[in-house]
């Protein structure tokens, strides 16, 4: 399949700046960016005319569930949704079973995706109260980073040892990801709720147990150990407004503390429980309204630098049990792009700054070798959109194992037309080519 590209006349949305141009890329990279480039012989032309050019989305925490859940998810499914989607890179978490807690684990994983995955990908190592010695030993580039988490999760990844913690954040060779909740604030919560409501605990009462005072507990002792070893943190999924005060607004490069925060919570609130019910039950919960604009005017200001997914496909039969028994975790892959462009939209996010939050910061913020930006010799990791032509999502058309999408009967006012991964067109608009896979992350440290 040809590398060799000229799309011509489209917008490039690009490090701040909106232009028209015209693009080629040549053997998997851009080779030109400028005005009235000619086609060559062999050379596929796109007339983009009206169209958005826009690196590919680096979306930096998914849940794909392999391997051991791959009943729900798995890394060939989740990677072609996240094509359609305009993700051309995804950073993929441990949680999985095994857990990636050592480097054979972190490698394993590694081969999987190399033989399946339709786009770029890289592997957190985790973190738990008992590997230490693996987290020292680990090679800066052979991943991301460090994901801790410092709330309830799966398998053997709660580090609540105050002694490991503090080792972690002393040690820790590559920047720390956490997942900031207070286990025992929820813990007390959740009895309360039990007490009340028996096993009928209603969706509505999620983001209470969940509450926003287990949320900023968590993130304000995470900060105070990356400040006490000079740790390079970054925060996932900030879903309030009482957590923002904590972050420094500003670009992204030169912070030693970040943040991110989800397509979801720049979309829902806790009026959408009535609606969806557990489908959007996640951890952290999706929250107010007023949260809700909190954190996109903290996108805005860069006050938040990653917008994200948090990608954690579920099977429709385990989203409709109990409270208890109901998962947590929600399909947004496909759809994330679209959302996010819908903030842009509504006028509460300008163009460049969704571009900067979902494709320039991860790449600055992990050190991703050569891509994130539309630069002359970058991997042609590319996103057509076309901000003109609507799209209602429909469940026929969703690429997650899982099968359904929150987002079902949605219209966006956007549609992604083209995803290129190393200059391979993946989706065309209706269609993966299952002949595309993509390539490691290398990280530049």
């Amino acid at each position: 399949m040809a590398t060799d590209w000229l799309i011509k006349n489209a917008e490039l949305i690009n490090e701040g700046r909106r232009s028209y141009a015209d693009l080629r890329v040549k053997h998997g990279r851009i080779e030109t960016i400028g005005g009235s480039l000619d086609a060559r012989p062999g050379e596929q032309v796109i007339d983009a005319a009206g169209l958005w050019l826009m690196p590919g989305m680096i979306d930096d925490q998914v849940h794909f569930r392999e391997p051991g859940l791959t009943h729900k998810a798995d890394i060939a499914h989740e990677s072609r949704a996240c094509a359609a989607g305009g993700i051309t890179s995804f950073m993929e978490m441990p949680n999985t079973k095994p857990p990636a807690l050592d480097r054979e684990s972190l490698e394993a994983k590694y081969n999987r995706a190399a033989e399946t995955s339709a786009v770029n990908y890289a592997f957190y190592m985790g973190a738990s109260n008992d590997n230490l010695e693996a987290i020292r030993a680990l090679d800066p580039k052979a991943a991301p980073g460090i994901k801790v988490f410092m709330g309830a999760s799966t398998a053997n990844m709660l580090v609540d040892n105050p002694e490991t913690l503090d080792g972690i954040f002393r040690e820790a060779p590559t920047p720390i990801i956490t997942h900031c909740e207070d286990t025992p604030m929820i813990d007390a919560l959740h009895a309360k709720a039990r007490e009340k409501y028996g096993e009928n605990i209603p969706a509505r009462e999620h983001p209470l147990i969940r509450s926003r005072e287990a949320c900023i507990k968590s993130t304000r002792l995470a900060i105070g150990l990356a400040q006490k070893h000079g740790t390079r943190l970054h925060v996932l999924h900030i879903s309030t407004a009482d957590e923002l005060a904590l972050f420094q607004p500003g670009p992204v490069k030169g912070k030693k503390i970040t943040a991110e925060t989800c397509v979801h919570f720049l979309h829902f609130s806790d009026e959408d429980y009535e609606r969806l019910g557990f489908l959007i039950k996640c951890n952290p919960a999706v929250k107010t309204a007023t949260d809700r604009e909190a954190i996109i005017k903290a996108v805005a200001e860069r006050r938040i630098d990653v917008l994200a997914t948090d990608h954690a496909p579920h099977l429709l039969e385990e989203k409709r049990q109990l409270y208890d028994k109901a998962p947590s975790g929600i399909p947004l892959v496909q759809f994330a792009l679209q959302a996010a462009l819908q903030r842009v939209t509504e006028g509460k996010l300008t163009l460049e700054r969704v571009v900067e939050a979902v494709c320039h910061a991860p790449a600055t913020l992990f050190d991703v070798h050569e891509r994130g930006f539309l630069r002359e010799g970058y991997a042609a990791d590319l996103v057509l959109v076309d901000p003109r032509k609507p799209h209602t999502v429909r469940r026929e058309e969703v690429l997650s194992k899982c099968g359904w999408s929150p987002f079902e009967g949605h219209t966006f006012s956007n549609s992604i037309v083209a995803t290129f991964v190393n200059g391979r067109r993946v989706w065309d608009g209706s269609r993966i080519d299952d002949s595309v896979r993509g390539e490691r992350l290398a990280f530049d440290r």
